[in-house]
């Protein structure tokens, strides 16, 4: 899945250009549809879009995809059931709701964490299937473990046998 954040040189509105752009994965598996509600949801967890930013148009989407435009409708449709987008007759579809954004600073420091994990994967011979799979593991693990010992999220939370631990 790939988002690209756009500059919003207009300021927002109606007449602005979306701040993202999709970008499909034909051998992902996943449906063309749900690929964009994904982007969608990712754009809105990396603080690329926010509440009220416009969505790119369908006949946007349309143009630079080559997609049928109901797969875009559908995607919209999702997110509006979901209640993360609402249509507005004549001018687009807008987000309405977005989850509580990490800050910036804190999101580009994990981020230069996981690159440095995904360096040592790659040397340790793990291709791409074996890092997500790993990843994924590792992940289900966490939130098992946590969920067990009733740790808030958002708390320093060690594992148990993990405290004192340095990486």
């Amino acid at each position: 899945m790939y988002i690209d954040k756009q500059d919003d040189p207009a300021g927002g509105g109606a007449d602005a250009p979306s701040r993202i752009t999709f970008r499909l994965d034909p051998a992902s598996g996943v449906p063309t549809y749900l690929q964009l509600v994904h982007q969608v949801e990712q754009a809105l967890r990396l603080g690329y879009l926010a509440r009220g930013d416009q969505l790119p148009r369908v006949k946007d989407v349309v143009g630079t995809l080559a997609i049928n435009p109901n797969t875009v409708l559908k995607a919209y449709r999702e997110l509006e059931h979901r209640g993360i987008a609402a249509g507005r007759p004549g001018q687009g579809t807008f987000v309405q709701a977005a989850p509580s954004v990490v800050p910036l600073a804190e999101l580009t420091g994990l981020r230069k964490s996981l690159l440095g994990w995904l360096r040592s994967a790659d040397s340790a011979g793990l291709d791409a299937d074996g890092m997500t799979a790993l990843f994924a593991a590792a992940l289900r693990d966490f939130h098992e473990r946590r969920a067990a010992t009733g740790a808030p999220r958002g708390t320093q939370w060690e594992p148990p046998g993990e405290a004192g631990r340095t990486a």
